[in-house]
């Protein structure tokens, strides 16, 4: 009674609570991770987009400095003229990016937990307007671990950049003497040192957290011992269903099975443990089809339908066992089996005449 009562989660989630957790929607996901996938696609944008779009939108505001005469602005078309140009230059340059970021953000996600649909997850929630749960996020045990988390992140962050500039001080006063030109190609290298130092510290906290992340949402999973012993009963529960519906379906095929045996032109048996019945009419074409198999008191019951409907018995041990074996109900023979079973039909043809009234078996 101790037990049943223990509502302490102390046993390990089974695999049918984690799949039904995942199809619920509650997944392990780590933020860090998404930081991390933000500032990788942030340091490729600064090396590669940066350099081929800065030129062309440099060159394009140049245009509307050099020449701001050259667009009208009397009605509210050349407005909209204007507008549009804008717009066109901004998502010129910026596209690419954006993309970059959107493509790194999924991606993030997909390499955590496999996507999934879960409709409820988009339903509104008023629980979560409850002053008191969200007073109980914020300063729980969960609220207070993602504070120290984001305050660990900022202080790493914090210190991998003045460390980065620190080591660059010389540079940064240099800067004030070289030519302006080269002004943009200078801070651009700054920031990408800044930033692939970032994204190595993140790399080290996000693993951490994902590790810390799967550990906790495993725990959260853990089962009571009643809550095991409920599961227990249910899964047996459906494994007796199914079983019985197995059963109902086994005993269904065998009667459909059992009302084709009439049919069948011969019986092949071993003498009483395999019975396999076969319907073959040169008239019909095809090869030998197996109508009805079984084992035992199916075999029996083959052989009382044969004896009933004066269908041949032939007795063949070797050839009842491997047709059993390799045929199934309601399919033609196997080619190997061709001419054993010839010479089967053969030797009933030749003695077709004096068959009804013998009854015997075929040795």
């Amino acid at each position: 009674m101790a037990d049943d009562n223990d509502d302490d989660k102390t046993e390990e989630p089974t695999e049918k609570k984690i799949a039904d957790t995942l199809e619920r929607g509650n997944t392990p996901m780590s933020r860090e991770i998404a930081y991390l996938t933000s500032i990788a696609a942030y340091l490729l944008i600064e090396i590669y987009v940066l350099p081929e779009q800065t030129p062309t939108l440099v060159a394009e505001i140049a245009h509307f400095l050099d020449d701001p005469s050259g667009w009208r602005l009397d009605t509210c078309g050349d407005v909209m003229l204007l507008v549009r140009a804008v717009v066109a230059i901004l998502v010129r340059f910026l596209g690419p990016a954006i993309l970059l970021l959107m493509a790194f953000g999924v991606g993030g996600s997909i390499v955590q937990t496999p996507p999934r649909i879960v409709t409820h997850r988009i339903a509104p929630d008023f629980g979560r307007l409850s002053p008191l749960s969200g007073f109980t996020r914020l300063f729980g045990p969960r609220g207070w671990t993602e504070f120290a988390k984001a305050a660990l992140k900022l202080s790493a962050v914090a210190v991998v950049v003045a460390v980065i500039v620190g080591a660059r001080k010389a540079q940064l006063i240099e800067m004030m003497f070289v030519d302006v030109a080269a002004l943009p190609q200078r801070l651009m290298s700054l920031c990408i040192a800044a930033t692939t130092a970032v994204g190595l510290a993140l790399l080290v906290i996000a693993s951490a957290d994902f590790t810390w992340t799967r550990i906790h949402w495993r725990r959260d999973q853990r089962m009571s011992r009643h809550e095991l012993k409920e599961e227990v009963k249910q899964s047996e529960g459906d494994r007796m269903l199914k079983a019985r519906l197995r059963s109902i379906r086994l005993d269904r095929a065998r009667r459909n099975m059992m009302k084709n045996v009439p049919k069948a032109t011969m019986v092949i048996v071993n003498p009483t443990h395999y019975a396999v019945a076969m319907r073959y009419v040169r008239s019909e074409g095809g090869a030998p089809t197996v109508l009805a198999k079984g084992v035992d008191l199916i075999a029996l019951k083959i052989r009382e339908i044969a004896l009933e409907n004066d269908i041949p018995i032939i007795e063949d041990k070797p050839l009842a066992r491997s047709l059993y074996d390799a045929a199934g109900v309601d399919a033609v023979i196997p080619q190997e089996f061709y001419r054993a079973v010839a010479e089967i039909v053969h030797l009933i043809q030749s003695k077709r005449a004096a068959w009804p009234h013998s009854r015997r078996r075929l040795n």
